[in-house]
């Protein structure tokens, strides 16, 4: 790689609504295109992993239960996430990313003291763990159609943004998606639009949660396909 590409790589500047984050040290990179570049994730839940032309694949086999697939990498409290995905079911999905994962005392997300998770919900919003996450694609054969994108925090699920569509619901091009955390301040696009973009004060929910886990959650009924995780430092603005 020439110094011009590297720094072009690890220092490209993003404005997003007035806003100006700069990449930094890259810290995880994955094409997502074979069996090993998921070596160390960890699934839970009654999830499958398969790869096709390029792309992860998750879904649940008959439609048996939710899933959450987990890179093992944990990442500093600012950062940038990059990565593709595209639907491959439209009649009904719901992914969801979360991200600042960790125990409730800061403990490792796998750590064996944490009870065990298995794609329940309640097991990621009012159990054990903290963490923020993001809905991005909302058509769930429970609430089918809704579509908007809420980004909650838990322990303890308060939804403290909803205002923006996510994917479109019957889309199935190939969306890129990207998440910043620069401390409180999260914002999260899907093709350069702005879908989320809020600042967590550390007082009405809490303290504002730092480093972390990324996991890709799905109920049931979804089937996608994901590519080119990337996560950057996110340098001080």
């Amino acid at each position: 790689m020439s110094l011009f590409s590297f720094l072009f790589l690890h220092l490209q500047e993003f404005n997003a609504t007035g806003q100006t984050f700069q990449k930094g040290a890259l810290l995880y990179s994955a094409l997502l295109s074979e069996n090993s570049d998921t070596a160390g994730w960890k699934m839970e839940g009654d999830g499958k992993v398969e790869f096709s032309k390029g792309w992860m694949q998750l879904f649940s086999p008959d439609e048996k239960g939710n899933l959450v697939f987990w890179c093992p990498q944990n990442f500093p409290e600012n950062f940038i996430a990059e990565w593709e995905v595209q639907n491959l079911n439209t009649e009904a999905g719901l992914c969801i990313v979360f991200f600042a994962a960790q125990g409730l005392k800061g403990e490792d997300l796998f750590a064996a003291s944490l009870t065990k998770r298995d794609g329940t919900f309640k097991n990621y919003t009012k159990g054990a763990i903290n963490n923020y996450h993001i809905s991005y694609y909302a058509n769930g054969k429970n609430e089918p159609g809704r579509e908007t994108a809420h980004l909650r925090k838990s322990k303890g699920f308060h939804k403290v943004q909803a205002q923006q569509p996510g994917i479109p619901l019957h889309s199935i091009a190939v969306h890129k998606l990207q998440l910043i955390k620069q401390k409180g301040r999260i914002l999260f696009t899907i093709d350069e639009r702005t879908v989320i973009n809020w600042l967590d004060n550390g007082q009405q929910y809490g303290k504002i949660l730092e480093g972390g886990k990324i996991g890709f959650r799905q109920m049931k009924w979804t089937k996608f396909a994901y590519r080119n995780f990337n996560v950057w430092e996110c340098l001080p603005q």
